[in-house]
């Protein structure tokens, strides 16, 4: 099952990357409708980036904004919103977006998966009553959900990457095939896959930043770095930032300034 949590692992190299010199990057692990934990940490990456002098800063989000948590929509709004408050902004596409806008289109085994699997959450975070929602069945449901979703939700939807690389550093969701070049890597592998990616040691001649897979603190191995920290249910988001050689990470956390 695509949630599980992965022991904490040691990191394998000792080789130096770097963001190219003059710019900050901040990438964010997996949201997964905590707009809560969303609002506080993008707080910090603020006030962080403030304390470490100006310099054009990137903001990037690593894909599953919605399901599980209670409030995917104001999640999607907020990172709306972010278009034009930093130098740039990106996000990438993850398997549970891209599982929302299948189930959009009306399939129905899509919406099936969607709802199994965190969906229910969202849908009721775009305003429908969740008794009613469990009087549905997949077909109503598949005519209904269309007309919750805003459409300049669903146009944020459609601008979402599969990817974006800062110097030395890779932005995915879940990770990438080993030994195939980035141009080639499939959707499927850079939103859903886990292994042979997650164990492979070899040189991808990047760090692949990646969230998609639930790890208590960042899972740094050298060849890449693994930052979903599991927010929807462990009230922890994590986010790393990047200054040339440099790397640092931002939570939020309830009760807790870090």
């Amino acid at each position: 099952m695509f949630w599980k949590r992965r022991p904490k692992s040691a990191k394998p190299a000792n080789r130096e990357f770097s963001v190219p010199p003059g710019q900050r990057v901040y990438a964010v692990g997996d949201i997964h409708g905590r707009d809560d934990l969303f609002a506080a940490l993008l707080e910090r990456i603020e006030r962080d980036s403030a304390a470490r002098g100006p310099l054009p800063t990137t903001l990037i989000l690593l894909g599953d904004l919605v399901d599980r948590g209670p409030e995917s929509a104001a999640v999607v709004e907020r990172a709306r919103q972010q278009e034009g408050q930093w130098d740039e902004f990106h996000w990438i596409t993850g398997n549970h977006e891209e599982a929302f806008l299948r189930a959009l289109s009306g399939d129905l085994e899509a919406l099936k998966f969607f709802c199994r699997y965190g969906g229910e959450e969202t849908i009721v975070s775009y305003g429908l009553d969740r008794e009613v929602l469990r009087r549905m069945d997949y077909p109503e449901l598949a005519v209904v959900l269309p007309t919750l979703v805003p459409p300049e939700h669903l146009a944020f939807f459609d601008s979402g990457k599969p990817w974006v690389r800062r110097g030395d550093y890779l932005f995915v969701h879940a990770g990438i095939r080993p030994g195939v070049d980035i141009e080639e890597q499939k959707l499927s592998d850079l939103r859903w896959i886990r292994q042979p990616f997650l164990d492979d040691g070899r040189d991808h001649g990047m760090c692949v930043v990646h969230g998609h897979t639930i790890t208590d603190v960042p899972e740094h191995r050298g060849n890449r770095l693994g930052i979903d920290t599991g927010a929807y249910a462990s009230n922890r988001l994590t986010a790393v930032g990047l200054e040339g050689s440099q790397l640092w990470f931002c939570t939020a956390e309830p009760e807790r300034e870090v």
